[in-house]
């Protein structure tokens, strides 16, 4: 039996465990499913810092592996499903993947990225057109054992990339607030248990976001706990009301741009679907508009929860419908083992309400990390264990945190971060650029959209948008590339080359807080 769905294989073994679109697995069904992967996992010789990877859209398949890579010990790698080939292969060689498995959308770039990173020594793939070079989903599975996998190997975290700040994506294992470290499997799913009973045992958990990012995985997580898993291929919003009906769907995280969708449907839509079994409606990834949340909370009742963190960090803070209809606007109290620290332009620690750059001390003296970089790791602390996510705010006189705006550079795009370093690389290699800058512009619907500011060579003759897009198309994921371009004569280099990102931003936004 499976450490995650062994218990109920024998109690409800034809009960739905987890389901997408296209099919249902009952639980004794994926007990089987995931011993068998967890024991191909271990015979690819994954273990350690040898990693297998998902590049995939969400379904079935994929939630699997990520279940099959916790009974065996695995370290899996979540990947971004629209990265081209080259931005794909990056990640496969710096996290050290051995096994990829990909889908019928990702199979062609999954397989260029696999033949790029070098690392690489199989691709399995699920429904995938015949290719010599692709191992049939079934084939690589199904001749495998379906006893339980060995009980003593170590828990190994995700590893996660997120974009970085000089062109690369920076990895980052899910820290221990999110995924509890242990010495054997056994314990670690025990402690899975836990912390899914501690939480009132919410089930079924429906995942609406791709897999790729940290919240749904804690989503997966939960599966591992003892939730029944409902997966979304993609957003659709009167689709989601529908599944939460028809499943019984007991909670959900998503972010800010997703309750515009649904806010966005007819009254009579979203009044014919019965979402009574709702009890939690987590939300992160981006600030969400004051009246925006009204609206939700005024639609669903007080059962919205703001989580507010980082993929390095896991959450640092959080806030209840109630608390935040007190203070809103605000991302809650911080959460053990952090505590807020606010800092001026001096290094020194400021008082409430007073406005800087906000800091987390870890009290257990671990901060955070990013793989295979101690550089970056470095830049992110004030000192050993206490880091900022580069944003700006305050702490009132309650201990509420209030963001005000950004110091990095970074974007913030429908609850996805993008970081313009990686864009604007790309730009300059166009033979008619001599310079660009790219920066957040508002944005109803995604809170903030990349926008790229272009210095022509030839001021006479300068590049058009499309023109651009087609430049871009086979080198940026499609999330990164720009919505718009400007030309300019001048981006404001100082001396030193550097740019006021803030300054360049400013002018598209109405008022002073230059963020979504």
């Amino acid at each position: 039996m499976s450490r995650a769905f062994g218990a109920r294989a024998r109690e409800t073994p034809m009960a739905t465990a987890v389901a997408d679109e296209r099919q249902a697995l009952p639980c004794i069904e994926l007990d089987r499913l995931l011993n068998r992967i967890a024991h191909g996992l271990i015979a690819s010789g994954l273990g350690g810092n040898a990693r297998a990877a998902v590049f995939a859209g969400n379904c079935v398949e994929a939630a699997c592996v990520y279940l099959g890579g916790l009974e065996a010990g695995v370290s899996t790698v979540p990947i971004n499903f629209h990265l081209t080939a080259e931005e794909a292969a990056y990640i496969l060689r710096d996290s050290g993947t051995h096994l990829l498995f990909v889908g019928p959308e990702t199979a062609e770039a999954g397989l260029a990225a696999a033949e790029l990173a070098g690392s690489v020594q199989a691709v399995v793939g699920w429904r995938c057109a015949s290719d010599p070079r692709l191992a049939r989903w079934e084939d690589w599975q199904a001749p495998r054992s379906e006893a339980e996998p060995p009980a003593g190997r170590s828990p190994r975290p995700h590893l996660h990339y997120t974009s970085g700040t000089t062109g690369r994506p920076k990895g980052a294992e899910t820290p221990p607030s999110m995924f509890p470290r242990r010495d054997t499997v056994e314990d670690w799913f025990a402690a899975q248990r836990e912390s899914f009973e501690a939480g009132g045992g919410r089930s079924p958990v429906m995942i609406v976001s791709p897999m790729y990012h940290t919240g749904p995985l804690h989503s997966v997580r939960a599966a591992a706990g003892g939730a029944s898993l409902i997966v979304q291929s993609r957003f659709d919003a009167e689709g989601v009301l529908a599944a939460v009906e028809r499943h019984r769907v007991k909670s959900f995280m998503m972010v800010p741009t997703h309750f515009q969708r649904l806010l966005a449907l007819p009254d009579e839509v979203r009044g014919r679907h019965d979402l009574s079994s709702l009890d939690l409606v987590t939300h992160t990834g981006a600030a969400c508009p004051v009246e925006v949340k009204r609206r939700m909370i005024a639609w669903l009742g007080p059962i919205l929860v703001e989580a507010y963190g980082a993929t390095e960090s896991g959450s640092t803070n959080m806030i209840t419908s109630e608390e935040w209809l007190r203070k809103p606007g605000s991302v809650g109290r911080t959460l053990a083992p952090f505590e807020p620290l606010v800092v001026g332009d001096d290094g020194g620690a400021l008082g409430p309400n007073q406005l800087g750059q906000l800091y987390f001390r870890d009290t257990t003296g671990r901060g955070i990390a990013y793989h295979n970089d101690a550089e970056k790791t470095r830049a992110a602390h004030l000192e050993p264990g206490v880091f900022t996510l580069g944003e700006i705010g305050y702490v009132d006189d309650d201990g509420y945190v209030f963001i005000t705006d950004r110091s990095s550079d970074m974007i913030v795009s429908g609850g996805v971060n993008i970081y313009p370093a990686e864009i604007e690389q790309v730009l300059v290699q166009h033979p008619d650029i001599d310079d660009a800058a790219v920066v957040g512009a508002p944005s109803a619907e995604m809170g903030e959209e990349v926008k790229a500011l272009i210095v022509p060579r030839n001021p006479a003759k300068p590049p058009i948008a499309a023109e651009l897009e087609v430049f871009c198309r086979s080198r940026l994921a499609g999330f990164k590339r720009p919505r718009s371009y400007e030309i300019v004569s001048d981006i404001g280099r100082n001396p030193m080359g550097k740019v006021n990102k803030r300054e360049l931003r400013r002018r598209f936004w109405p008022t002073e807080r230059t963020i979504g």
